[in-house]
């Protein structure tokens, strides 16, 4: 098992063309390596892609935050079809909340955005979801979802029904009642599975 590890860990080994895709950024290492493990059998490989929270120089930040994500996941997901692997890989590309349309109030000469809870973004590819499908909207200014929202239980359960699970069956017993993985709530959303 080390010797595999050694392997699957030593980006070094594929081609110039590739490595240059992913760019030569810790995300892009970051990705290479992702897709070097889930064609090795891996079941479950999660990035992190800190440095999201611009309560500060948003219009600055924001686009360089963008620009290291962009070209490596774009490689990573034209890797991953080009393999035959898009289909059985579930990709998630998301954060625990928004940002509001109007400037933080933290005083900073050049403002960001505070946190929004009440509307925000996910991404899934792959996996069994319908590629290009848009699903639910905000206000007309993004500081609200107004159709069809989709609560975090919600993607949860799609997720899971996504992986083969049937989220109300997950269950488990704590201080005499049933609890699930969704907390006892969420549904899938079929509209955005293929």
């Amino acid at each position: 098992m080390q010797t595999e590890a050694t392997d699957a860990f030593d980006i070094s080994k594929e081609s110039a063309a590739t490595r240059q895709a992913y760019g030569n950024t810790p995300q892009g290492k970051q990705l290479l390596l992702t897709r070097r493990l889930l064609e090795r059998g891996v079941r479950m490989v999660q990035v992190w892609a800190g440095g999201w929270d611009h309560h500060q120089d948003i219009e600055d930040r924001l686009r360089e935050k963008a620009t290291e994500i962009d070209q490596p996941v774009a490689a990573f997901l034209t890797d991953l079809k080009q393999r035959g692997l898009l289909d059985s890989t579930l990709v998630v590309w998301g954060g625990e909340f928004g940002r509001k349309p109007t400037r933080d109030k933290n005083g900073n000469a050049n403002p960001g955005r505070d946190h929004n809870n009440r509307a925000f973004s996910t991404w899934l590819a792959g996996g069994g979801i319908r590629g290009g499908t848009v699903y639910g909207s905000t206000d007309e200014f993004g500081g609200e979802s107004v159709v069809n929202k989709v609560h975090v239980h919600d993607l949860h359960a799609t997720m899971l029904g996504l992986l083969g699970f049937d989220h109300k069956k997950l269950t488990y017993r704590y201080n005499g009642r049933d609890f699930r993985l969704t907390d006892n709530f969420g549904n899938v959303v079929k509209e955005i599975i293929a």
